[in-house]
C-alpha cells in the first residue's frame, strides 16, 4: 500500500479545519497510509522583514523539510509557481507513481514565504493548486480532500463526479 505523506510547516489552530483533515485521513486509510506532519514555523527576529531574513526563514524550514523525505520519495512541492492539474490528472499521477515502484509521495506545504529552493529543488513536481491565494491551514484540506477523491477516481468510486 503507498504511503503518502503531507509535510507542511504550522499548525493548524482551526478545529474545523483539523477535524477535516482528520475526515479525509479516515477515508484514505482504505486506499493509503496517510499522514501529516506539521513542523513548526520559524518567525522573523525584528518586526522589519527584509529578503535577507525571509531567505533565513526558508532556508530553516527547507532544512527541516528536507529531513523528513526519504531518498526515494516522489516529491509534489506545492508553490504558485507549480504546474495545475485537474483532479482526473492528479488521480493519473499518482497511479503513474505507484506503478512506477515508488512507495512514499510528499506532498509540500511551506510556511507564509513558502518554500526553498532547495525544497523545489527536490520536488519531482511543482504543483500549484490554483493561481489564487488561500490560507496554508485550509490548502491542507483543499490537498487531503484532493488525495482522497484522486484514489476515488482511479477507484471507480461513486464520490467524484
Amino acid at each position: 500500500m503507498i504511503r503518502v505523506n503531507i509535510i507542511c510547516i504550522g499548525k493548524i489552530k482551526e478545529k474545523y479545519f483539523s477535524d477535516a483533515v482528520s475526515e479525509y485521513a479516515k477515508r484514505l486509510s482504505s486506499f493509503c497510509r496517510f499522514s501529516v506532519t506539521e513542523l513548526s514555523e520559524e518567525r522573523i527576529r525584528s518586526s522589519l522583514s527584509n529578503e535577507a531574513q525571509i531567505n533565513e526563514v526558508l532556508n530553516a524550514e527547507g532544512k527541516r523539510i528536507l529531513q523528513k523525505i526519504g531518498q526515494y520519495d516522489y516529491v509534489a512541492a506545492m508553490c504558485i509557481e507549480g504546474k495545475q492539474l485537474s483532479s482526473e490528472e492528479l488521480s493519473k499521477t499518482l497511479d503513474n507513481i505507484s506503478v512506477g515502484g515508488i512507495s512514499t509521495v510528499d506532498f509540500i506545504i511551506g510556511g507564509s514565504y513558502g518554500l526553498s529552493d532547495e525544497v523545489k529543488k527536490r520536488a519531482n513536481l511543482k504543483l500549484s493548486m490554483s493561481r489564487m491565494t488561500f490560507p496554508h491551514q485550509m490548502a491542507r484540506v483543499i490537498l487531503s480532500e484532493q488525495i482522497y477523491r484522486a484514489f476515488e477516481i482511479s477507484t471507480n468510486g461513486k464520490y467524484h463526479k
